[in-house]
């Protein structure tokens, strides 16, 4: 009966200290998400290099989606999902702006200066009604560049968006925009096909056919791009920092 007892004892305090522990909720697109086939598939969210950076007394939740917009996000239930579960200490990283500027799809497509911002300031605030933090960040670069060498961007006013909306709002922001900006240009045009997916017909087992994709990141690039977001994040002083491995 002792035995019985201290065992009940122990799950109740596992529990209660399970119910305390804060988590990070990732919401956003594939840029963001997690992959399946790790180990067979070379390409990488930069959400899913995360978990490697932060220590365990921390939960990470990734609910980013492939081909999901701060619109489509929220009317197929996926916010819905983690607004339910959002606590007090709490920590969620909004990052849109790649499927918003689908404009020949109605279910995707965001004005960026109307119902973009406007969906961007539901999410702070619905997550705030929870008493925890949003940290608003813009979108990763695209590897774009011009015959000239030049880096070329293709989000136009979303990001400007993103900056204005946490200074209004007063939100912790990062600029990825720039991060990933910076990276892709130290490695420059033809390096950075390294940070992307580029494969020749059977080069890679994955893609047989071979693929040059510029906006989905390899598993270098996901892993750099991540590890300038911890950076970032532990510069902003709202207590993420201590969950951020030294």
């Amino acid at each position: 009966m002792k035995k019985i007892y201290l065992t009940t004892i122990f799950i109740c305090l596992l529990t209660f200290l399970q119910a305390q522990k804060p988590t990070l909720f990732l919401v956003g697109d594939s840029t963001m998400a997690d992959k399946k086939d790790p180990d067979k598939n070379p390409e990488h969210g930069w959400g899913q290099i995360l978990p490697t950076l932060m220590t365990n007394t921390i939960s990470i939740q990734n609910h980013a989606t492939n081909g999901r917009s701060s619109k489509s996000f929220r009317t197929e239930g996926r916010w819905d999902k983690v607004y339910k579960q959002l606590k007090k200490g709490d920590y969620v990283i909004i990052q849109f702006g790649h499927n918003d500027q689908k404009f020949e799809d109605p279910e995707r497509f965001t004005n960026p200066a109307t119902q973009y911002r406007a969906n961007l300031e539901r999410y702070v605030k619905e997550t705030r009604e929870k008493g925890a933090t949003p940290i608003l960040m813009t979108s990763i670069v695209r590897r774009n560049f011009l015959e000239s060498g030049v880096l070329l961007d293709t989000h136009n006013l979303y990001p400007i968006v993103v900056r204005m909306v946490a200074k209004d709002l007063d939100v912790p922001f990062v600029d990825m925009q720039q991060e990933t900006e910076e990276i892709v240009l130290s490695y420059g045009p033809e390096k950075s096909k390294e940070l992307y997916l580029h494969f020749e017909p059977k080069e890679n087992n994955y893609y047989p056919e071979g693929k040059h994709d510029d906006t989905h990141l390899s598993k270098l690039g996901a892993t750099l791009t991540a590890e300038k977001a911890t950076k970032q994040l532990s510069k902003l002083n709202i207590g993420l920092e201590k969950f951020i491995k030294k």
